[in-house]
C-alpha cells in the first residue's frame, strides 16, 4: 500500500526529523510506502502527549515523539529511524529480556526500575517507569512495540531522602536519653505532667535562680506569663512522641525579655528540654532586615542605574532607574530573556568583548573601573546610548571575589553637546588663530573678496600694488586668471590647486607663493582667507587678506640653515657620547662579575669626578653654540665643536680602563629561580659587607620564578648591599630576603603596579636611614649622599630603571636613625625557571664554516659597515640591506642565508620582526638576532619571541657579536 505524509501531521519536530531523514536504502524504504499499520502507529506517538517510543519490524526500528526529545542527548541527532539495539546500547542488555518478553504477547509494566543511562551529563543511575504493548499488522501479527516511559528518579531520590531523614529522626530520639547528661547546652528534664524533675548548670545559670526554687514545680507556675504556643508544643512533643522544636519571644521571672529556641526530644514518662538564648542572632536578623530595606530604598531613590551581580555574573538586583535606562518595563523582576548586555567601544563602533565590559573585569581580574564610557543598545528599541560607568567588586573577608556593582549614567545628550561645543570652540580658535597669524607674522598688505557664483575678484589698492595690477580694474572686479597672471610659474600649479581644494571643502585657507611686482622682483606673500558655503552646500563668498612674509622666510631659511649646521654638530657629539656611554656600559657589566670591590670604589669615584667634568665641558659647548648660532655669530662655533670633540675624546680615554671587564649583552631576561640567585651571591655578600656586619639570608619556601635579567638582578643585589654597608660605618644587621607576593587592588594601586602576583627581592639595614627628602631624590640620576669620588649617583636610578623595564617596581622603607628596607617587585613568571648560564671562556672569536651566509639589515650606515666588517673579517658572507622591504626581498630571493641580522626599528612602513615573520613565510625555522638601541617590546610582539629568534642591545662588543652569531648558526 502507498500513499502520502498525512500520518506525520501534527506530529512537530520528530515528524520533521521523519520527513528530511535520507530513507534510500533503509529496510523500510520510503515513508510513502510505509504499511498502514506502521502509518497509524506512528500518528498515535507522534501526536501523543506522553512520551512514547514505537520499535518497529524484526529489527524494532527506532521512533519517538517530541516530548521524549529530551532523553536522548547527543542521540537526537542520528536516532530516528535506528535499530533500537543501536540506539540504546549501553542499556540493551537490561532492556533486551523486558522487549522478548513483551514481543512474545506478554505486555509488561514496571514502576521505577533502576536503569544506568549514558546521557548527555555522562553516566547516571535514574529510575523509570514503563509500559510496553504489543502493536498488531493487518493480519493479526506482532509488528511491533509501544512504549510509553517517564522519569521517576527525582521521586525516588526524594522517598529515599525521606525516608533517611526518618531513620536518623528515630536514632536521635534512642539516642537523646543517653546524650542528655553529656551536652553542655541548658536543658531540663520534665514529666508528663510538664513538672520539672531536674536541670543543669547551664540552665540554673539562665533561669538566675537557685535549683531549689525550680525542681519539682510545674512549668505553668514557673512561667505563668509564657506564650501559650510554647505549653502547646510541649504537650504535642509528649502525646505524639516526636520532637519538636519551637523559637518564641520569652520573659523571665526578674523581667528579663529574650528569645529562646527550645527543642523537646521525648524520653522515658516525659521530655528533655533543650534550649537557648538566641537574642543576639534575632536582633542581628533584624538589624540585617532593616538594613536590606534602608538598601533598597536607596537604591530605588538613586537617579542613576546599578545593577549588583553575583561571581557568575548574574544579576542579583537592579534599580528602577537601570531599567528604565535599558528599556525594560519598570514591573520587570528578572532579566532572563533579555540577551547580551554587552556594548559597543564609542569612538570606534566595535563591538565591546567580553572580558572587556567593566562588571566582568571586576568579578575576573577584581578591578575598581572608573570612568568607562561605552555604548548599548536599548531593549526596546530605543536606539544607542551613551553611558558612563564604575564598576567594583564586592569581596568577602577572605578578599575572595563574592560579586559586583557597576553604576550607569546615561550621558548621550551631555557628550552631544559637549562635542558640539568642542566643535564651536574649535571653529573659534580657529578664526582668532588666522588672525593673530595675520597680526603677528607680518603686517596685512592687501584684502579681496572674491563672488565665486561670478567667478570676480574685488581686491583693493594695495592688493593690486602688490600683484603689479592696475588697481582700478581690481575695483571693477578681475577674474582669478588675471589674479594669478603675475604668480611665479613654478608656484602657479601649486597655488590652483590649494585655491580648488579650499573651495570645494569650504573653512579656512593659507597659502605661500611668489608674486611679481611692477619692479619685476618677485617677493613672497601669504594668502589668508575663508570659503563661505551657502545652504545648499555651494561655495558663494572667498574673502581674504595677504600678508608680506618675504623678511620671516628670510629669517626662517637662515634659522634653518643654522639649525642644520647645529644639528650636524650635535649628532657628532652624540654620537662620540653614545660611543663613550656603550663602552661605560660595558664597563658596568664587567663589575657584575668582578670579586675585586676595592677596585670598584676606587674606579667608580675616580671616574665620577673626572667625567661630571668632561660632560661640563661638552654641554657647556653645546649651549654657547646655540647661543651663538641663533644671535648670528658663527665665527665662534669651531672653537666651541673643538672643546666638545676634546672634552669627548677625553672621555674616551676614562672609559677604556672599564672595557676589560665586560663580557654579557645589556639586557638578556630568563626564567630565573630569585633564592638560588641571591644564594649565588650569598658569600660575596658576605665579603663586601665585611666582618663588621652581620649578613642574613630569608628564603621563602616555594618562591615562583620571575622573568628578569639574571645578570641585571645581581647587579642591583649587590648595589643594594653596598649601599646597606655604608649605610652602617659601625657595623650592624644586613637581612636579605625573598617572599610570594599577592597584590590587591589597593596594594598594587600604592606601589603602581597592575594588581597580582610578584615576588620580592628585599634589603633590609640597621643603619643611619633616610630623610624624607633623600627618599624624594634616591632614584634621581647623579643624586648621591657620598663624598666626592665614593659614588657617581648612578646605582638606584640604574637599578630603579631596569626594574621598571622588567614590569615591577621598587620601593623605599625607612626612618632616620631606624635603618632602610630597600624592595624590588618582579612580576610571578608561569614557568620553570633555567640553570644558571656559565659564562662564556675567554679566546678568539669563533670563525665562519665555508660558505656561511649573514644577511644585515639596519638603516644606519655606520652599524652595517661595522657588523659587515665584522662578518667578513671572521670569513662570513655578508649582504647588507639598508630597510625592511630590501630585506624582504633578499629573503624571497634563493640566497643561502643562514641567519638574519636586524635592527628592529627601520623605515618604509615595516619594521624588523615584521620583515623576519614575513621572511619565515619562505624559510621555516629563520634565524633571527635583532639588535636595537632601546627596549622595542611593540615591535617585538610584547618581549614574545618565537624559537630561534634572540635580541642583542646596542651598543655591543666586536667579541659579544661574534660569540651570538656563531651559537645562533651552530643551534
Amino acid at each position: 500500500m502507498s500513499g502520502g505524509l498525512g500520518f506525520l501531521a501534527g506530529g512537530g519536530e520528530a515528524a520533521r526529523m521523519i520527513r528530511e531523514r535520507d530513507w534510500s536504502g533503509h529496510p523500510l524504504g520510503a515513508p510513502q510506502d510505509w504499511p498502514e499499520a506502521l502509518r497509524v502507529a506512528l500518528g498515535l506517538v507522534l501526536n501523543s502527549p506522553e512520551s512514547m517510543i514505537l520499535a518497529w519490524g524484526p529489527e524494532l526500528h527506532f521512533f519517538f515523539n517530541d516530548t521524549y526529545v529530551p532523553l536522548l542527548g547527543p542521540r537526537l541527532a542520528w536516532a530516528m529511524g535506528e535499530r533500537f539495539d543501536r540506539v540504546w546500547a549501553d542499556a540493551w542488555d537490561q532492556a533486551k529480556p523486558i522487549i522478548d518478553d513483551a514481543m512474545a504477547g506478554r505486555s509488561r509494566r514496571f514502576q521505577d526500575l533502576p536503569w544506568t543511562l549514558g546521557t548527555d551529563r555522562g553516566a547516571a543511575e535514574t529510575w523509570w517507569s514503563f509500559s510496553y504493548s504489543r502493536v498488531l499488522d493487518a493480519d493479526g501479527l506482532v509488528a511491533g512495540l509501544f512504549i510509553l516511559t517517564s522519569e521517576t528518579t527525582e521521586r525516588v531520590l526524594a522517598e529515599r531522602r525521606r525516608q533517611e531523614a526518618e531513620d536518623a529522626l528515630r536514632a536521635e530520639r534512642d539516642r537523646a536519653q543517653g546524650v542528655l547528661d553529656k551536652m553542655d547546652e541548658a536543658f531540663a528534664l520534665l514529666d508528663r505532667d510538664l513538672c520539672i524533675l531536674d536541670l543543669n548548670a547551664s540552665a540554673e545559670r539562665m533561669e538566675r535562680r537557685p535549683r531549689a526554687a525550680i525542681v519539682g514545680r510545674s512549668h505553668r507556675d514557673l512561667y505563668p506569663d509564657a506564650d501559650p504556643l510554647l505549653e502547646q508544643t510541649l504537650t504535642r512533643a509528649l502525646r505524639a512522641g516526636v520532637p519538636a522544636a519551637l523559637e518564641h519571644r520569652f520573659t523571665w521571672p526578674d523581667g528579663r525579655v529574650s528569645w529562646i529556641e527550645m527543642r523537646a526530644y521525648p524520653v522515658q514518662d516525659g521530655l528533655a528540654v533543650f534550649y537557648r538564648d538566641v537574642t543576639a542572632r534575632r536582633e542581628d536578623q533584624e538589624r540585617l532586615r532593616r538594613s536590606e530595606a534602608f538598601l533598597s530604598a536607596t537604591l530605588e531613590a538613586l537617579p542613576v542605574g546599578v545593577i549588583m551581580a553575583d561571581a557568575d555574573g548574574r544579576i542579583l538586583r537592579d534599580n528602577a532607574a537601570n531599567r528604565e535606562l535599558w528599556g525594560v518595563p519598570p514591573e520587570t523582576t528578572t532579566w532572563e530573556g533579555y540577551g547580551d548586555w554587552a556594548g559597543y567601544w564609542p569612538e570606534t563602533g566595535e563591538r565591546l568583548r567580553a572580558e572587556e565590559w567593566g562588571m566582568a573585569r571586576a568579578l575576573l581580574r577584581g578591578e575598581t573601573v572608573r570612568g568607562e564610557l561605552v555604548e548599548i543598545e536599548r531593549f526596546d528599541g530605543g536606539g544607542r546610548r551613551l553611558f558612563l560607568n564604575n564598576a567594583a567588586p564586592i569581596r568577602g573577608a577572605d578578599g575572595a571575589i563574592l560579586g559586583g556593582v557597576v553604576a550607569e549614567l546615561d550621558v548621550t545628550d551631555r557628550i552631544a553637546v559637549e562635542r558640539r561645543l568642542r566643535a564651536s570652540e574649535a571653529l573659534a580658535r580657529e578664526n582668532v588663530e588666522r588672525v593673530q597669524l595675520a597680526l603677528t607674522a607680518g603686517a596685512i598688505i592687501g584684502t579681496w573678496i572674491w563672488d565665486l557664483p561670478t567667478d570676480r575678484f574685488t581686491v583693493d589698492e594695495a592688493f593690486a600694488r602688490n600683484f603689479g595690477l592696475d588697481p582700478d580694474l581690481g575695483r571693477d572686479g578681475l577674474s582669478l586668471e588675471q589674479v594669478i597672471g603675475t604668480v611665479h610659474p613654478d608656484d602657479k600649479q601649486a597655488l590652483v590647486a590649494a585655491i580648488g581644494e579650499a573651495v570645494r571643502r569650504g573653512g579656512p585657507y593659507a597659502h605661500q607663493y611668489r608674486v611679481r611686482r611692477a619692479d619685476g622682483n618677485y617677493y613672497w606673500l601669504e594668502a589668508n582667507g575663508r570659503v563661505e558655503h551657502g545652504p545648499d552646500g555651494t561655495p558663494q563668498r572667498f574673502p581674504g587678506v595677504l600678508i608680506d612674509v618675504e623678511e620671516r622666510r628670510a629669517v626662517e631659511a637662515e634659522r634653518d640653515r643654522a639649525n642644520a649646521q647645529l644639528r650636524a654638530l650635535t649628532d657628532t657629539l652624540e654620537s662620540r657620547v653614545a660611543e663613550r656611554t656603550a663602552e661605560l656600559m660595558l664597563a658596568e657589566e664587567a663589575l657584575r662579575q668582578a670579586q675585586k670591590m676595592e677596585a670598584v670604589g676606587q674606579l667608580t669615584g675616580g671616574l665620577a669626578h673626572d667625567f661630571n667634568n668632561l660632560l661640563t665641558g661638552i654641554t657647556g659647548s653645546l649651549e654657547l653654540m646655540s647661543a651663538r648660532i641663533a644671535q648670528g655669530r658663527y665665527g665662534d662655533v669651531d672653537r666651541y665643536v673643538a672643546a666638545a670633540q676634546g672634552a669627548a675624546k677625553r672621555a674616551a680615554a676614562l672609559t677604556h680602563r672599564l672595557l676589560a671587564f665586560s663580557r654579557r649583552q645589556t639586557l638578556d631576561p630568563k626564567p630565573t629561580d630569585v633564592n638560588r640567585l641571591v644564594r649565588g651571591m650569598e658569600e660575596l655578600v658576605r665579603r663586601t659587607a665585611g666582618p663588621g656586619v652581620a649578613v642574613e639570608v630569608v628564603e621563602a619556601g616555594g618562591l615562583w620564578s620571575v622573568l628578569v635579567d639574571p645578570h641585571q638582578l645581581e647587579n642591583a643585589l649587590l648595589n643594594l648591599c653596598i649601599n646597606a654597608r655604608d649605610a652602617m660605618p659601625d657595623g650592624g644587621r644586613l637581612t636579605v630576603e625573598t617572599a610570594n607576593r599577592w597584590l590587591d587592588a589597593a596594594a598594587a594601586r600604592e606601589r603602581d603596579l597592575a594588581p597580582g602576583p610578584y615576588v620580592s627581592l628585599c634589603v633590609s639595614d640597621s643603619g643611619t636611614g633616610m630623610s624624607p627628602e633623600v627618599m624624594a631624590k634616591a632614584f634621581d640620576p647623579f643624586f648621591t649622599t657620598k663624598p666626592m669620588g665614593q659614588g657617581t649617583g648612578l646605582g638606584l636610578s640604574m637599578i630603579y630603571g631596569f626594574v621598571r623595564q622588567s614590569g615591577g617596581q621598587v620601593r623605599i622603607y625607612s626612618e632616620l636613625g631606624q635603618g632602610t628596607t630597600l624592595c624590588l617587585y618582579l612580576p610571578r613568571h608561569r614557568g620553570a625557571a633555567e640553570a644558571p648560564e656559565a659564562a662564556p671562556e675567554a679566546g678568539a672569536a669563533p670563525r665562519a664554516r665555508v660558505g656561511e651566509t649573514v644577511l644585515i639589515v639596519d638603516d644606519e650606515p655606520t652599524v652595517r659597515m661595522l657588523v659587515t666588517e665584522v662578518l667578513e673579517d671572521l670569513g662570513y658572507a655578508a649582504i647588507e640591506a639598508a630597510d625592511g622591504a630590501s630585506g624582504l626581498t633578499v629573503l624571497h630571493s634563493d640566497v643561502r642565508i643562514d641567519l638574519l641580522v636586524t635592527d628592529v626599528g627601520l623605515p618604509g612602513g615595516m619594521n624588523g620582526r615584521q620583515m623576519a615573520d614575513a621572511g619565515r613565510v619562505s624559510r621555516p625555522g629563520l634565524k633571527v638576532l635583532f639588535i636595537t638601541g632601546y627596549a622595542e617590546n611593540a615591535a617585538l610582539g610584547g618581549g614574545r619571541l618565537e624559537p630561534g629568534m634572540h635580541v642583542l642591545t646596542k651598543p655591543f662588543s666586536v667579541d659579544v657579536l661574534a660569540s651570538r652569531i656563531r651559537a645562533m648558526i651552530e643551534t
